[in-house]
């Protein structure tokens, strides 16, 4: 159809002022779903973030963009019909509907999915650990009172997350889940480790004393007995609670998730021994012991994929050992992750590495390109392995 083309009249102060994006399949999904009769508007809400110095991210409800600009080798013009008020505009001489030139861009927007960039977390509640001595507060069990009065300590709040974490709202829940981090009166802090291993084993002796079934656990009988007997605050308990498996609101109970369980177990005897070597049978032996008959025959190694390395006791010895290696002491950037790694190892077997990669890659196919580009494939009669590439010095 053809137009009129006119220049607006406030083009000069319009001048970069637009700004093109090119949504991917899955946004354009979700924004015709939002227009549709019936859909939900807030799924389609999107947040732009970052904090100066950062590259800024697109943020949905669940997933996180990052915002690359792209040349294009055309420009295009940002046209509009004519305002209302703008009576000149209302028809051409050759009665031609007129259209407004508003703006011209020579780059779009791009849009691609990211991981979360949940690792400032570490940085930002450093110093903030809520651990066992907490109790020997005036008012242990009210810990809301406590943090409130608490000496020293600048609070970081789930609000202050919200603004500064490039993440997406269930990427955030999530991530603060994974941590560990307990929200007290809207007060972030990272629960320790000897703590949590503690409440751990409290719930799991709870239930072993009480002959609880460990799918159908009674919330309330749970929190009384830990407060009562082991001065654990029900504010903290319930949040281990979900942690750990699913609170059902309406009648009060907790399904315990047996893996997520026997795995934190299992870490928290790893971090015990983080200076040192745990002997791989020890450490079975005493994990199973920690978590009890009705839950050993869980125990595997495989459950701390991406926290351990593993190694023989000494040279060509049958023996091995065990060392706390966790995935969040690497750095988050990919080519000093890949460095570090192949400084700690020279030669990775693909399943030994790709635990290591989960957080710096959004899936599998990320992955891949990954080591693609920063290591070297081998197979040989035992698998796959990788090396450093040759120009790659880290």
């Amino acid at each position: 159809m053809d137009h009129n083309l006119r220049f607006s009249v406030s083009s000069f102060t319009e001048q970069g002022s637009y700004k093109l994006m090119e949504l991917p399949p899955e946004l354009c999904k979700v924004m015709e779903e939002s227009l549709s009769e019936g859909g939900d508007s807030n799924s389609s809400s999107f947040y732009i973030k970052g904090q100066p110095g950062e590259d800024a991210v697109l943020c949905t409800q669940d997933k996180t963009y990052t915002i690359r600009s792209v040349s294009l080798s055309n420009s295009i013009l940002v046209v509009t019909s004519p305002p209302d008020s703008d009576i000149s505009f209302d028809g051409g001489d050759n009665g031609l509907p007129n259209i407004v030139i508003r703006d011209q861009l020579s780059q779009i927007l791009e849009l691609t999915q990211t991981v979360p960039k949940l690792h400032k977390l570490n940085t930002l509640l450093k110093g903030k650990e809520y651990g066992e001595d907490e109790e020997d507060n005036e008012d242990g069990m009210n810990v809301e009172l406590a943090i409130d009065h608490s000496q020293n300590m600048e609070h970081f709040t789930y609000t202050d997350a919200r603004a500064m974490i490039q993440a997406s709202e269930t990427e955030l829940k999530s991530g603060l889940r994974q941590r560990r981090i307990l929200q007290i009166n809207e007060t972030l802090r990272p629960i320790s480790s000897i703590y949590l291993t503690k409440i751990i084993q409290y719930i799991l002796n709870t239930l072993a004393a009480l002959m609880l079934n460990h799918e159908s656990v009674p919330v309330e009988k749970l929190c009384t007995t830990l407060a009562d007997e082991h001065d654990v605050p029900r504010i903290v308990s319930v949040q281990v609670m979900g942690w750990f498996g699913d609170i059902n609101e309406i009648d009060g109970k907790w399904k315990m998730d047996v893996n997520s369980v026997v795995k934190e177990a299992g870490l928290g005897i790893l971090k015990d021994a983080k200076d040192r070597s745990y002997d791989k049978d020890d450490l079975i032996s005493t994990w199973k012991d920690l978590v009890g008959d009705k839950f050993n025959s869980s125990v595997s190694l495989d459950l701390l994929a991406g926290n351990y390395l593993i190694a023989p006791a000494a040279p060509y010895s049958d023996h091995q050992v065990v060392k706390y290696f966790p995935i969040s002491s690497l750095p988050i950037d990919p080519a000093q992750r890949f460095s570090d790694l192949f400084l700690t190892r020279s030669k990775w077997k693909n399943e030994d590495i790709v635990p290591f990669l989960s957080d710096i890659a959004v899936n599998s196919k990320e992955r891949d390109k990954l080591l693609l580009k920063y290591a070297r494939a081998t197979t040989d009669a035992e698998g796959i392995w990788y090396t450093s590439r040759a120009q790659y010095n880290g």
